[in-house]
């Protein structure tokens, strides 16, 4: 059997492996028992396994029979504190958790494909690195402590995929560059003096004050941002007061700053602190701002996005390919890319006959399972790109 064809004939595992993970999520940075079963079936495949990379991080290497490069695949297996609302066989039996983004597909597409390649090892040309990623939804994320664990140690390349609710099964989507942009969240306490709403000149008024800062944001984008560029702040979050004739103490907000550009990033961290401060001084308040920064921007390498799309392209035409614009979501797949050279690419999983239609983190999401054997061959021109498999 062809390499392709070993891959789908472990469809069936694949499914029960990923609908196991579906009806038994963990939490990011509570990853137990998911590890423990990717390192087991990763061994069963006679692959070698090092458990506890970085965390909770999983890592297998797989040794060709003739020399070659080295090529990592990364997939992330953590779930999210959302409560899953299908109504299907494999829906989570944990209260409160589930697989709402895809990562139980890319866990097991990946071990799918690493037993094919242990069942064709006399033909590997080097060897491959499967990377099993904890905790990608919960900054500082799993991604940057396996990095400094040595996960790429001996890499070549890096390369991983993201299944898709809202491209349709039977698509691969590319962004050359910066595809997935830096994400960061500030946080402002407003500590004014409370009072009644007939007296308000007795007052320091956090609402008013909170108002002005939420103004104020406007312009960091509209006028102090090159048009050319991106970004993205959004105020997302506004607690204060009980009740409407009493003007409270105290005033919270949240956000997040989305950009690509690392000088951009840079300003409106600048322009935010310099807000809060003149909003300080104005309302007499005294205002707590923190502001954490998150992953840094996706930065897809452009040569080896562009030569597997065509790839893709020429060699699997049953794959419609689409190249995608940058996406203002976050991922921490940027520090992979930004220590070996590689590409970060979407596989369509969306088919409204199966009801997988609903946008990642929703309660009814759900994904065509058709994706793990697409993803898979992807992998595998990848593979077949460096030589790994000829």
């Amino acid at each position: 059997m062809s390499l392709t064809q070993k891959l789908q004939a472990n469809f069936d595992e694949m499914v029960e492996i990923r609908r196991h993970l579906h009806m038994y999520p963990e939490l990011s940075f509570k990853e137990i028992n998911t590890p423990k079963l990717i390192a087991e079936k990763l061994r069963s495949y006679g692959i070698e396994v090092k458990e506890n990379v970085g965390g909770n991080g999983v890592v297998g290497l797989l040794k060709g029979t003739f020399d070659g490069p080295t090529i990592a695949l990364r997939a992330d297996f953590d779930a999210l504190p959302i409560q899953d609302e299908k109504e299907v066989a494999y829906k989570s039996k944990i209260d409160g958790v589930s697989h709402a983004c895809g990562h139980d597909i890319h866990t097991a597409a990946l071990l799918g494909l690493a037993r094919a390649l242990s069942e064709a090892r006399d033909e590997i040309h080097g060897n491959v690195v499967f990377i099993h990623q904890f905790a990608e939804e919960v900054v500082p994320g799993g991604a940057k402590a396996m990095v400094e664990a040595g996960c790429l140690d001996g890499v070549d390349y890096v390369y991983g995929a993201h299944v898709s609710s809202w491209s349709d099964v039977g698509t691969i989507l590319f962004c050359e560059g910066y595809a997935m942009a830096a994400a960061d969240f500030f946080e402002l306490t407003i500590q004014g003096k409370g009072g009644h709403g007939a007296a308000p000149h007795e007052t320091i008024d956090p609402i008013v004050a909170a108002a002005q800062f939420v103004f104020g944001v406007q312009p960091i984008v509209s006028r102090n941002t090159d048009p050319i560029e991106s970004a993205v702040v959004t105020v997302g979050k506004i607690e204060s007061g009980t009740v409407g004739n009493v003007i409270p103490d105290k005033a919270y907000l949240t956000g997040t700053v989305r950009t690509f550009n690392p000088d951009v990033r840079n300003m409106v961290e600048k322009k935010l602190n310099n807000l809060y401060k003149a909003i300080e001084i104005q309302y007499d308040a005294k205002i707590n701002f923190t502001y954490t920064r998150g992953y840094d921007a996706v930065y897809n390498h452009p040569a080896e996005t562009a030569t597997l799309r065509e790839a893709v392209s020429i060699n699997l035409p049953e794959l419609q390919v689409v190249n995608v614009p940058p996406s203002m979501g976050a991922e921490d797949f940027t520090y992979y890319l930004q220590e070996k050279p590689g590409t970060f690419f979407f596989v369509g999983g969306g088919n409204p006959s199966i009801k997988a239609v609903y946008p990642h983190h929703h309660p009814k999401f759900d994904v065509d399972e058709q994706s793990m054997i697409n993803t898979g061959e992807v992998f595998i021109e990848v593979l077949k790109l460096h030589g790994i498999i000829r």
